[in-house]
């Protein structure tokens, strides 16, 4: 008989982080990616409005749309058997009436297999929160660099305002965060956040003092263009792979080499 599997839950994650287990945690966004990924074990899958740059080619995370990070969703939701999956409110569905924010994660939780939602901000999103989890959607939240926030912070920049960072990881977890996800943070705050809230932190460029960890999945295996963070470490080279198999394949076909008597009826 197969081994039963146990799906993450909230839960999960805040029972890790009592016992020290670390969370793992990568971005997918279509259903081959996401099933790789939770056959790999990774804990949380996140469905991130990064899409927009890394599979739509925009510059900032802005353009995608709330139905566009739906579609996504959920081919992700139906690929995951185990790892919490996780979906980004797109801009600006958690900046403007929270009616609007309601009914966008209502959206998520029902045409989705997904089962959380995650909202950029802080202390002046803890209404937000609070409404959110109040309907029944469970919330992430997201402190530190705000990638929604581009043109107000006049770009991607390392945040070091410790008693303002630690009240809005406080503020989100008081008004009922499940997690809170911290990015672009010096270590050192990082880990002041991590100590003064109940709830598990995942950490995007902020040190190893975190509950657990989050990268783009793209960055990760080398199948992204152009700059990469100083926090992203890359395990494996697909670009590189899938470049050299399209040349090979174009070359053979080009000489004839391909199809060959074995690939022929």
């Amino acid at each position: 008989m197969s081994e039963t599997i146990r799906p993450v839950t909230t839960q999960t994650l805040s029972k890790m982080a009592a016992k020290g287990e670390r969370i793992a945690m990568l971005t997918a966004y279509d259903f081959p990616t996401a099933r790789l990924l939770d056959e790999a074990g990774i804990d949380v899958l996140l469905v991130g409005d990064s899409l927009a740059m890394v599979v739509q080619g925009h510059e900032t995370t802005l353009p995608v749309t709330l139905d566009q990070i739906i579609y996504h969703a959920e081919m992700v939701g139906r690929a995951a058997r185990r790892a919490l999956v996780v979906v980004d409110l797109p801009f600006p569905e958690g900046q403007l009436e929270v009616g609007r924010t309601l009914a966008a994660g209502a959206r998520i939780l029902k045409e989705t297999r997904c089962r959380a939602v995650k909202l950029e901000g802080g202390s002046e999103q803890a209404h937000r929160i609070e409404a959110l989890v109040t309907a029944g959607i469970p919330v992430m939240a997201h402190v530190g660099l705000r990638p929604q926030n581009i043109h107000i912070d006049g770009g991607y920049r390392v945040q070091r305002d410790a008693q303002q960072l630690i009240s809005d990881a406080q503020a989100a977890a008081d008004a009922g965060a499940f997690a809170v996800l911290i990015e672009c943070v010096p270590a050192e705050i990082a880990a002041q956040i991590t100590a003064a809230i109940q709830v598990p932190t995942i950490g995007i460029g902020a040190g190893g003092d975190v509950d657990g960890q989050v990268l783009v999945t793209n960055d990760l295996i080398g199948l992204t263009n152009g700059y990469l963070p100083r926090f992203v470490k890359q395990y494996s080279d697909v670009g590189g792979t899938i470049s050299s198999a399209v040349q090979q394949y174009a070359a053979e076909v080009k000489n004839g080499n391909y199809p060959g008597p074995e690939h022929q009826f």
